[in-house]
């Protein structure tokens, strides 16, 4: 590291304008990328993807978009049932699906009197809007509803109230989709600004916040690359930029901290630089390698949002640690020394050991296994909580609470007409199948509402037929998913069954189905590098199985806080959503992953370069958890305000990832390494540093003996 520091500082100038550029294209291609951006979470090759992109194919409608709900509520005393009054809603759906070209199915024209509430008079019926191939949701939904409304209500009798709903069309009256990438940086990097100014007391809280930029724009750069050569899911956007803003100071402060460090006990700006970069440089590399390879297990399976989620989780933390080791000793030795004297600072110099992380620490150590059994029982319980997660979309009732939508819905409910019939699923019958018949079996399916098989020639093209199964349950719910796959098991030969239900049942089987595999490669892969990271078997496989430990802790909170409603009704007004969407937890894999990992990397090689000096457990972690704590404790902070403006969006599926991601920062830093670590550290003694020879000679790095006991020293730590 020595030699690559040399080469760094040599070069200052071409290093600086080198960065420099990378910045700028890298702002034109951020610009550009979300433009080139996919929406698509299909898996390739699945059942579902053939069945939608075969019914917009055909039909030029439905697929995997979910239907607008249209709602008449009749004048008091009328019923839907009187001639009547079911010719006028006959016109009034026929004008609507004239009017929009959509394709339409209600009472007025089928006559089934399930389109009907138990009062008589609340009249729904289904309409698909044209969607072209590609389409990942209703685009022309928000211009559709109000020509929709247009040509029904003339139609109507006098007095009718007319309300269109819709599972989209309830998530999108819960608000806009919030802050953007752009937005959502920016705000997080004003957090980070007020926590750095905090920890550094001086104009060089900024410098990190640079390294963050430089290290965002640079990796958008290289994705609007990527995207000309593959697909790349909208989602990497959110990935690099947030992981992006956490790593990229992680790694910054860890660097800069340490220089501070070494510049309190007298060394030159250089000089400093230089014994900063070769050990807490250490430490970058491996972290970012650590998340980068761990992240790689992604990029094999089929899905593109997951194989986008791996090419943003590789490259931000290359990107980062790059940028920290180049461009930060540049700015360190130039402009640094500067930097640092511009205002007082109220916070230590860097030049002893935190106090009250020194105080922690020993009684922690004092009380390690209640510590340890402690922190057990927090974790454990909420990850045997996370067992119970249901995957699916939000049920309705904790999407809108006002507007045309929810009106619709309320209407719905109040004439006790299940809520299923906002998911349909549509079955597409190759030529030959008697739609009537096939009709006739799938009504004996348990959990089926209604199943609707129009004659027109909206629904029967080129000898082929659809028929719209309604189901009594959501399709985000288990019962909703248990219905659509008793529709395919009983569908005809050769039929096929489509619709957003179907895809999200064979995206949860294919990104989970493979997901053990994956998350053992991934685990492997990290425990290998750590190990030769800190020369220890003992550390490495903590350090994974902490990781996990936390990671399924998380799941757990989301459980409680949004599926079950134990909080989210409190603090946002959202009622238990029943279930957790399908991407949500991966999601939350991608990005706590990284940055965990980042905070064990931080401590344990602190830990480890502590015990190499003293030979002591105890001073070792003492004087490494005092200097690495309020570190870790900041960076949590600046990502945990983030994450907490993240979560004030409007759309409950960003509230609960944000959520998740809020809560994972909170438990890694304090659950998990400010009390299970050490306490676990200090448990296991001598056996931490143990690392056999033939270990070390397939890792290729020097072998640590297990001492015998008593043999550690005891080395005073100043305070």
């Amino acid at each position: 590291m020595d030699r690559f520091s040399g080469f760094v500082l040599r070069h200052r100038l071409l290093i600086g304008l080198v960065w420099l550029a990378a910045a700028c294209a890298g702002a034109f291609a951020a610009l550009q990328v979300p433009d080139r951006l996919t929406e698509d979470f299909a898996p390739p090759g699945s059942a579902a993807r053939d069945a939608n992109t075969a019914i917009v194919r055909a039909y030029g409608t439905g697929g995997d978009d979910n239907p607008l709900v249209p709602v008449v509520t009749l004048p008091s005393g009328t019923s839907a049932e009187a001639p009547q009054a079911r010719d006028a809603l006959a016109k009034a759906f026929a004008a609507a699906g004239k009017r929009i070209g959509a394709r339409v199915v209600s009472y007025g024209s089928t006559g089934d009197t399930r389109f009907i509430g138990e009062d008589g008079r609340t009249v729904y019926g289904i309409v698909y809007p044209h969607t072209e191939l590609g389409a990942s949701e209703i685009a022309d939904a928000p211009d559709s509803i109000g020509p929709l409304t247009e040509a029904m209500r003339p139609e109507l009798p006098a007095g009718s109230t007319l309300h269109v709903t819709g599972i989209d069309e309830l998530a999108d009256e819960t608000g806009d989709e919030g802050p953007g990438v752009l937005t959502e940086t920016l705000i997080g990097g004003l957090g980070a600004l007020v926590v750095l100014a905090f920890v550094f007391g001086s104009v060089l809280a900024v410098v990190p916040l640079v390294i963050a930029a430089v290290s965002i724009l640079t990796s958008f750069g290289l994705v609007y690359a990527i995207t000309g050569v593959t697909d790349v899911n909208f989602m990497v956007q959110f990935v690099i930029a947030l992981i992006g803003l956490g790593v990229a100071i992680d790694y910054s402060l860890l660097l800069v901290t340490r220089w501070r460090e070494e510049r309190a006990r007298g060394l030159s700006a250089e000089d400093a630089t230089r014994r900063a970069m070769a050990t807490a440089g250490h430490a970058v590399v491996f972290s970012g390698a650590a998340v980068a390879i761990g992240l790689v297990a992604m990029v094999v399976v089929p899905v593109e949002f997951l194989r986008s989620v791996a090419y943003g989780g590789m490259i931000i933390p290359a990107v980062s640690a790059l940028v920290t080791l180049t461009l930060l000793p540049v700015i360190l030795v130039t402009v640094g020394p500067a930097l640092d004297r511009v205002a007082p600072r109220w916070r230590g110099d860097g030049a002893r050991a935190g106090r009250a992380w020194t105080a922690w620490t020993r009684r922690v150590i004092r009380f390690r296994i209640p510590a340890v059994l402690a922190a057990l029982a927090v974790l454990g319980g909420l990850a045997l909580t996370a067992l119970g997660m249901n995957l699916g979309e939000p049920n309705s009732g904790a999407l809108a609470k006002s507007g045309p939508a929810y009106e619709g819905l309320a209407a719905l409910q109040r004439a006790g007409v299940p809520s299923g019939v906002l998911t349909p699923s549509d079955v597409l019958l190759p030529p030959g199948t008697d739609p009537a018949a096939a009709a006739s079996a799938l009504r004996g399916v348990d959990g089926v509402h209604a199943v609707l098989a129009p004659d027109d020639g909206m629904w029967r093209r080129d000898g082929s037929a659809l028929v719209t199964v309604l189901p009594a349950d959501e399709g985000g719910t288990d019962a909703g998913k248990d219905t659509v796959e008793a529709v395919r098991a009983a569908a005809p030969p050769g039929a096929q069954v489509g619709g957003w239900t179907v895809t999200e049942i064979d995206f949860i089987d294919k990104v989970y189905g493979t997901f053990p595999y994956m998350l053992g490669i991934i685990c492997v892969l990290t425990f290998v590098l750590l190990a030769r990271a800190f020369r220890s078997l003992v550390l490495a496989l903590k350090a994974v199985v902490f990781n996990l430990l936390s990671l399924a802790a998380v799941l757990g909170s989301i459980v409680l806080v949004w599926q079950e409603g134990r909080g989210s009704e409190q603090i946002w007004n959202v009622s238990a959503t029943g279930s957790v969407s399908a991407f949500i937890p991966a999601m939350v894999f991608a990005f706590l992953y990284g940055l965990s990992m980042d905070y064990e990397v931080f401590i344990l090689a602190r830990l480890r370069e502590e015990y190499d000096r003293t030979g002591s457990t105890e001073s070792a972690l003492v004087e490494g958890m005092g200097r690495t704590g309020r570190l870790v404790t900041s960076a949590a902070l600046i990502l945990f305000l983030a994450f907490a403006s993240l979560a004030a969006a409007p759309v409950v599926e960003v509230k609960i990832f944000a959520t998740g991601l809020g809560l994972g920062i909170l438990l890694d830093a304090t659950v998990v390494r400010a009390l299970l670590v050490p306490a676990a550290v200090a448990m296991f003694g001598r056996w931490n540093w143990w690392l056999p020879g033939w270990a070390a000679r397939v890792l290729r790095v020097r072998p640590s003996p297990l001492r015998k006991p008593g043999e550690e020293e005891r080395v005073p730590v100043p305070v």
